[in-house]
């Protein structure tokens, strides 16, 4: 539960139908471990204490009497558990029977939520026996105890801020106007739903997309326990279809006729954070609505979700292509729209040799093979310095050449050594003014050329070095659209990749995967032995590490105490503990102070759910105080 963590399970028990006693006992059973098992909030299937198949057999005065004496006995073994349970039975209440879920907690019945939606179509005729729920909430008189009844009824955590817990029952999932709309409304961020949903050819996949998307448009978490093995296969055969989503996410789900129990870890301050950002979250819906309190002790959930090391590229290889081919179309449609708006017919970038520029180039060429342009028209200057290597120098002027790009080059060391007399910058102190000194020379001169030949110069910079303030100002940091501005450096890789797989071109792809092969560097200090000396990673930390950090503190909210837990977990066996807090906490320290980089950005296309615009995602002051995110960090290391 610390850091907004809830373990959830789903259970399916093998009962059989219209045996409550036998039922209470297997039920009971997965309840002990499921609670051993560290479930926090564990859902049982709908009317599993007599089974959901049972028929005409709901309207017997002693199934339902039993049926009732059998919750008393699993509220009574919910007693010391520290967990909030739900079970499906068939009530009556005032002359009229009832499909209700029966939420426990610590031997105590907290309340009774009926099911709204009575399905009567094809295999299902519950209208024969089941009435409607009421909505309204009303005092209900149950073994001598008075509890609410109604669907609008919901169960707050005190002791996990945010933790709101909604409950439908099946078909209510499947209805244009669910329950949990409502509850959500009201501030529900888990709805759990006891189902008895048998299986057809197909029906699996529809499931788990209404799941899927319930849970996305109501940003909640979601968790789906079905009826399985010993209900009735009269004319019905029901898997166990188990899910549990997290905001158009399905976390886990079980292989149908197994009667697994399915657990899931659901981010409840995620899922927070996700409508404090999503402003058209809905308005209040004007029913009334019961909270009722209860309390879980606050411990470590022991997580067992996974967090990819590399949040912005898809892991599935078919999915990754066509990221990579929509992220292509997304920067070429921006920029083509930029050269229609201007009516520029050229183009002027920089070449080093590295993956940014590389990509900035391909983007510019599929820009003007969209318009039609000559990509001639594209001038690809490379200008050589004290660092430049015999490989990057190589690479720029054949890639630049295999794509029919105009290559010029601008030797700018005399024009830099000149500067430096100028400034009274020693030529053997290689500070920071040594190197951007270079990188403000290759700016001015690329605005020069654009003038000359009437183009814009297009930027080649990555998210990733906008989020680290890893960029110039007023150098590389400056240009007249910046394609790369919404593409993190983990992904660029995997997009130039993409291109030698499938650029058909033996001559192109080989350069293209020499670039790949070629060390990060900005060559901004002079070569060791001809080699590259100046490793950008080696000075501001890995990419992967804070590309992940960047997704998980933007996209996710995440503190930076929860940041480092789940990098963790993401990076296990790749990079030490201490290893992680410190390029963590060099990633806090840079984000914040270079926030007036990012303040003056230009224009530049999104393409992901992460971005730095200061007209769009990120309206952050550029003095802001990141005291409380370092202090944090800093107290990691003390622990």
């Amino acid at each position: 539960m610390e850091q907004g963590f809830i373990k959830v399970a789903a259970v399916t028990p093998k009962i059989r139908v219209a045996d409550p006693a036998y039922n209470a006992g297997v039920i009971c059973e997965r309840l002990e471990e499921a609670c051993k098992n560290g479930a926090k909030i564990i859902v049982f299937p709908e009317l599993c204490i007599t089974g959901y198949t049972c028929g005409d057999l709901f309207l017997q005065e002693i199934l339902l009497r039993e049926a009732s004496a059998q919750l008393l006995c699993i509220a009574e073994r919910t007693r010391g558990k520290d967990a909030l349970v739900m079970v499906g039975l068939p009530l009556e209440r005032e002359g009229r029977l009832y499909n209700v879920a029966a939420v426990l907690r610590d031997g105590e019945i907290l309340g009774m939520v009926p099911k709204a939606n009575i399905p009567s179509y094809a295999e299902f005729y519950e209208g024969r026996h089941f009435a409607e729920g009421n909505a309204e909430p009303v005092p209900f008189s149950f073994m001598g105890k008075s509890v609410p009844f109604g669907t609008n009824i919901l169960f707050t955590c005190e002791t996990l801020h945010g933790l709101t817990v909604g409950c439908e029952i099946c078909e209510d999932l499947w209805v244009a106007d669910a329950p949990a709309v409502n509850h959500a409304l009201q501030g529900a961020t888990v709805i759990a739903n006891l189902s008895a949903s048998n299986e057809t050819i197909g029906k699996d996949e529809y499931r788990e997309l209404l799941v899927k998307s319930v849970s996305a448009r109501l940003l909640c978490g979601y968790v789906y326990a079905s009826a399985g093995e010993g209900e009735s296969t009269q004319d019905l055969v029901f898997g166990g279809h188990n899910l549990i989503a997290e905001n158009g996410t399905i976390l886990a789900q079980v292989k149908r006729f197994t009667c697994e129990t399915l657990y899931g870890d659901i981010d409840v301050w995620k899922l927070l954070a996700d409508r404090r950002r999503m402003g058209t979250f809905g308005k209040e819906p004007e029913a009334a609505y019961v909270k009722v309190p209860f309390r879980l002790e606050v411990a470590e959930t022991d997580l067992q979700r996974s967090f990819p090391a590399l949040p912005f590229v898809p892991g599935d290889a078919e999915k990754r292509r066509k990221r990579c081919e929509e992220i292509l179309s997304i920067q070429s449609y921006g920029l083509k729209k930029r050269y229609e708006h201007t009516g520029a017919k050229t183009a002027v970038l920089g070449i080093s040799g590295g993956l940014d520029s590389t990509l900035a180039l391909l983007v510019t060429v599929r820009t003007f093979d969209m318009l039609g342009l000559d990509r001639g028209a594209i001038v690809a200057v490379t200008m050589p310095c004290f660092g430049t290597t015999d490989r990057t120098y190589e690479n720029a002027c054949l890639l630049a050449r295999t794509l029919g790009a105009t290559l010029e080059e601008v030797d700018i060391k005399e024009a830099v050594t000149v500067h430096f007399g100028d400034i009274g910058q020693d030529m053997d102190c290689h500070d920071v003014t040594y190197e951007n000194g270079q990188a403000r020379e290759r700016t001015q001169v690329l605005m020069d050329i654009a003038n000359r030949v009437g183009g814009l110069v297009i930027g080649t910079g990555d998210m990733s070095e906008l989020a680290l303030g890893w960029a110039t100002y007023n150098g590389d940091h400056m240009s007249m659209y910046g394609v790369n501005a919404g593409v993190p450096k983990t992904l660029v890789r995997h997009l130039v990749q993409y291109y030698a797989d499938t650029c058909d071109d033996k001559a192109l792809a080989d350069v293209l995967l020499d670039v790949l092969d070629t060390p990060v560097s900005p060559e901004l200090l002079p070569p060791v032995d001809g080699t590259i000396s100046q490793r950008t990673e080696d000075l501001v930390g890995p990419y992967e590490l804070h590309d992940f950090f960047l997704y998980y503190m933007l996209r996710c909210g995440y503190s930076p105490a929860k940041v480092y837990r789940v990098a963790k977990l993401a990076f296990q066996g790749l990079y030490e503990d201490g290893t992680i807090l410190k390029w963590l906490k060099t990633f806090y320290r840079r984000f914040f102070a270079q926030q007036f980089k990012r303040s003056c950005l230009p224009d530049g296309p999104k393409v992901g759910s992460v971005a730095l615009s200061p007209r769009g995602d990120l309206r952050m002051p550029s003095d802001a105080s990141g005291r409380l995110w370092l202090d944090e960090a800093e107290r990691l290391g003390q622990g």
